[in-house]
């Protein structure tokens, strides 16, 4: 083996495999902006047409429509909402529909302090008109719920059902939006428009696929460096 050789050959082994993940995260973020791409597209579709009954098993993001009776019995609140110079939080309401499990509605924002603040609740049947969000993640950093309270901080409708003696409670949340001649200023405030996730794939994949040429140059440049006399 000449000198030459043995000067090039470990950065070349040393970089194969880092060529290889840069690459492979490269192309997995072009597969996600796909995903993304897709998931956008069904969701301004959803958003534009009119809802579809809600089923036991509906897509994520679905706009759907649902009659039945609320259960203010079980209400409970989730998270934590600044509008303005205004606390608030998210208000949790199981709905009992024929032919489904229970149905945990998101109703909107309502303020944390509520002494002296009308809450709508309509009697008897309504009809809840709104998309469906899968369950948020839980990690290490989440807050911990206080069940006893029916405070939730994760969007999690199995867990928040369970909570509420409702364990067959279905597993995505119905969050409801603000329907056509809704006043502005009634409490809860629905959800104006259905959630827009960001999608940032195309420059993280251009991060890594760009930093795999970086790799690539720097090896040539050392690969054609001439060897010191």
């Amino acid at each position: 083996m000449t000198p030459r050789l043995r000067r090039i050959l470990p950065a070349v082994l040393a970089s194969i495999p880092v060529l290889a993940i840069l690459l492979a995260l490269g192309t997995w973020q072009v597969r996600r902006l796909h995903w993304k791409t897709d998931l956008l597209a069904g969701i301004a579709a959803a958003e534009a047409g009119p809802p579809v009954p809600l089923t036991a098993s509906p897509a994520p993001f679905t706009k759907v429509q649902v009659t039945g009776r609320f259960r203010y019995d079980l209400e409970a609140i989730l998270g934590v909402q600044v509008r303005g110079p205004t606390l608030g939080t998210r208000l949790i309401t199981p709905l009992e529909a024929e032919g489904l499990p229970p149905v945990l509605v998101d109703r909107g924002w309502v303020p944390l302090e509520r002494q002296g603040v009308r809450i709508e609740r309509p009697e008897g049947p309504v009809t809840v008109t709104g998309y469906v969000s899968p369950p948020d993640p839980r990690d290490l950093f989440a807050a911990t719920d206080d069940t006893v309270g029916r405070r939730f901080y994760t969007a999690d409708a199995r867990a928040i059902g369970a909570a509420l003696g409702l364990p067959d409670a279905m597993p995505d949340l119905l969050v409801a939006l603000v329907g056509p001649g809704q006043a502005g200023n009634a409490l809860p405030q629905p959800a104006a428009t259905l959630p827009r996730p960001t999608n940032s794939h195309l420059g993280y994949a251009i991060t890594w696929y760009g930093l795999a040429a970086s790799l690539v140059g720097v090896l040539i440049a050392f690969c054609l460096r001439k060897d010191d006399p």
